[in-house]
């Protein structure tokens, strides 16, 4: 059914109303769930030699335009005036506020915009640096290099591009895209100087400001290199990769939230990110050969560095094509989403070298860099998968090291730095978070009601696919619902979570996961740290007294931990039952979005395949070995819900998944679901199959609640 699957908006219902517009065909469009090929024309011929990328490139263009810009003018407005309002000389430059006007082809309106420029003393050519009204102190630092830098009024508060708005009737252009367009009338004005060296130009921007320097040099070849600060989606950070299933900055998010900065047209493709024609690497593919560098954040929650990732690997092969090959890198930054005047030097590094100014180097560095045949070769010989389901199971996680059971301490707790970093520092007065580390020098944290009454059953939560904020997520739900962690502790329900390897503060420790561990898994960590969580809430099946231990700040109570459950979405989901069917202990399980039978998930699926979990995300990497015959795998998931009967399991499994087949998960829940025999509804195996999208709104915290009290 061609239908929007987001949540219905009054300005986007109106929009539709007004222009007519209905979503796509989309049993007609391919489902890509990795990025579509840049390096082949629309009718599936390929691009073979750099003569034929130009008309790649510009079908990419038209389909930028249409699916996520809007239409951007044909013809420019000619420079038909400049005048200067303001001039201060010293200090080595000269700084000047001038007042640019338009004319002809089109009938502008008579307001001005008004751009500043710092230019070096001295007779010149100088490099152009350009950047938003925002960002101003940059250009001060860019003219400290030898820059003539340009401010141009397109950013928050001072964005002067409004006023072509009624001279192109025709365009319906989204407020990012035509920010960006406005940076190449700034290039109008500074190619009328004798002091500007044209054939270098440059610029940045950050975060909304990232959007539009990328989509600035994608439009304009006139710009040379371009340095994108934490652009996020859908320019740098790809919407495959960077969607709700993250609990990152989103495709529904920008659409809701910022309704301006794109076309009403993108909402379309809320639940079907991967039905989209062109994606985040379609506009760095617009700047190839030029230069190009991603900073990133680790712990952005704006921008993803493994999408960000994605989308470099994706576009390198343009590169490699038109010879330029090293001129699209990443820059990784500690912390989160801001930056200080070493990033911006660093910056201008970028642009030096770009134009022939320096030489400093810029090494790839990657954190998700995976490769299957290398880490089968380092695995060395790997025993034949056995029949028996548990011990077939054990085998796809691997072999595990030996580990010892932990106490937990306060010692080794994440930091309040670190915390605050990732959003997670604060809690509201009624839910107080008891920060410990606990298994393997883990840290991880306890929600408990400020209050509490009893002894408050537990739940583990285990969070999605959520890389630089870990279980905090940095979107929660839809956006405005409060962390899942937070509203169980509100209703008396103890919660704990920490980061799974790979995500949040341990995103590193899954870089160099199978060079330390190459005959183990990620999600046979996975799991083993969801065990040692359980030792900890268990006090160590009663070993270890944790009300006296000195390490705390605040005793941590007594916790009913005979009803435990684990609780998971996306990937965590998978873990959960995973961890739940090994692990008896954990007394129930509730997975949302959390799987996709493995024998029928084959390439052609459009959901990724096995993969995924072999290469992709490198889980389970086993897996692999039954590529291309994955219905001899030696286990399913009727074979893991099946252990974890007879305990309580909720299975959430959305209609309109794009990560799954909702089919195969109905018929393996039918062929499960005997394992509970007669359990009374609610208690044994409940399969949900809401008719929406993969994400975990508060809709979906609801029936987990009320499935949980109805368990307890």
């Amino acid at each position: 059914m061609d239908r929007a699957l987001g949540v219905s908006l009054d300005w986007f219902e109106e929009w539709r109303k007004r222009t007519g517009e209905g979503p796509p065909h989309f049993a007609d469009m391919a489902s890509i769930p990795d990025l579509p090929p840049l390096l082949e024309f629309r009718d599936g011929r390929p691009v073979q030699t750099p003569s034929e990328w130009p008309e790649r490139r510009a079908e990419l263009r038209v389909l930028l335009e249409h699916y996520m810009w809007g239409r951007l003018p044909k013809v420019a407005p000619a420079v038909s005036g400049a005048r200067v309002l303001a001039e201060e000389r010293g200090r080595g430059m000269v700084r000047r506020r001038i007042a640019v006007s338009f004319g002809r082809p089109v009938s502008v309106a008579r307001t001005p915009i008004e751009i500043e420029t710092f230019t070096p003393a001295g007779p010149g050519p100088f490099p152009v640096f350009l950047t938003q009204s925002n960002h101003r102190a940059w250009a001060m630092l860019g003219v400290s290099r030898g820059y003539l830098s340009c401010v141009y009024p397109a950013a928050d508060g001072t964005d002067q591009s409004a006023v072509f708005v009624d001279a192109y009737p025709d365009c319906d252009w989204a407020a990012i895209a035509r920010r960006a367009w406005l940076a190449s009338r700034a290039i109008d004005y500074l190619f009328t100087l004798d002091e500007v060296d044209r054939d270098k130009v440059c610029i940045t921007g950050h975060s909304r400001n990232g959007k539009q320097a990328l989509i600035a040099a994608a439009i304009d070849e006139r710009i040379t290199a371009v340095v994108a600060s934490s652009a996020g989606d859908p320019c740098s950070a790809p919407y495959r990769f960077h969607s709700e299933t993250g609990l990152v900055c989103s495709l529904e998010h920008v659409t809701r939230g910022q309704r301006h900065w794109f076309h009403p047209r993108m909402r379309f493709f809320t639940g079907r990110e991967n039905k989209l024609p062109v994606d985040a690497h379609s506009c760095l593919a617009l700047i190839a050969p030029r230069h190009c560098l991603l900073s990133t954040a680790v712990n952005d929650g704006c921008e993803s560095s493994f999408a960000v990732e994605r989308a470099l690997r994706a576009v390198r092969p343009v590169y490699e094509l038109l010879g330029n090959a090293d001129a699209v890198k990443i820059r990784y930054r500690p912390g989160s989403h801001e930056t200080n005047s070493e990033d911006l030097q660093s910056y201008f590094d970028w642009f030096d070298r770009a134009f022939g100014r320096g030489a400093r180097e810029f090494p790839d560095e990657f954190l998700y860099d995976f490769d299957w045949d290398a880490w089968r070769a380092a695995a060395g010989e790997i025993p034949e998968a056995p029949s028996e389901p548990r011990a077939a199971v054990e085998w796809s996680l691997g072999e595990a090291p030996p580990r010892a059971v932990g106490w937990g301490m306060g010692y080794g707790k994440e930091t309040d730095h670190d915390a605050l970093m990732l959003a997670r520092l604060h809690t509201p007065p009624e839910v107080r978070r008891v920060p410990v580390q606990f298994g393997d020098y883990l840290s991880g944290d306890l929600y408990v009601p400020a209050e509490v009454r009893g002894r408050p059953p537990v739940v583990i939560w285990l969070h999605p696919l959520c890389y630089p904020k870990g279980y905090r997520g940095h979107y929660a739900g839809d956006g405005t619902a409060e962390p899942i962690f937070i509203q169980l502790a509100r209703r008396g329900v103890a919660c704990f979570g920490f980061d799974m390897v790979g995500f949040g503060r341990r995103i590193r420790e899954g870089t160099s996961f199978y060079a330390r561990f190459p005959r183990w898994s990620k999600l046979g960590r996975m799991v083993a740290d969801v065990q040692a969580a359980v030792d900890f809430v268990r006090r160590g099946d009663g070993r270890f007294d944790y009300s006296v231990s000195p390490d705390y700040t605040a005793p941590i109570p007594d916790l009913d931990t005979d009803r435990l459950f684990c609780l998971g979405y996306s990937i965590g989901g998978m873990v959960a039952l995973y961890a739940a069917a090994l692990d008896a202990r954990i007394a129930g399980v509730a997975t949302f979005c959390g799987f996709t039978p493995l024998r029928t998930d084959t390439d052609e699926k459009g959901t990724g395949g096995i993969r995924r979990w072999w290469e992709l995300y490198n889980t389970q990497p086993r897996l692999g070995l039954y590529r291309g015959r994955e219905g001899e795998l030696p286990f399913d998931f009727d074979d893991v819900l099946s252990m974890i009967a007879p305990r309580p399991c909720l299975i959430s499994s959305p209609v309109y998944d794009r990560d799954a087949d909702v089919e195969d998960v109905r018929a393996c829940v039918e062929r499960a679901s005997p394992a509970w025999g007669d359990a009374p509804p609610g208690r044994g195996l409940t399969h949900e199959t809401p008719e929406v999208y993969n994400r975990f709104h508060q809709s979906d915290f609801d029936r987990f609640f009320a499935w949980l009290d109805g368990v307890l």
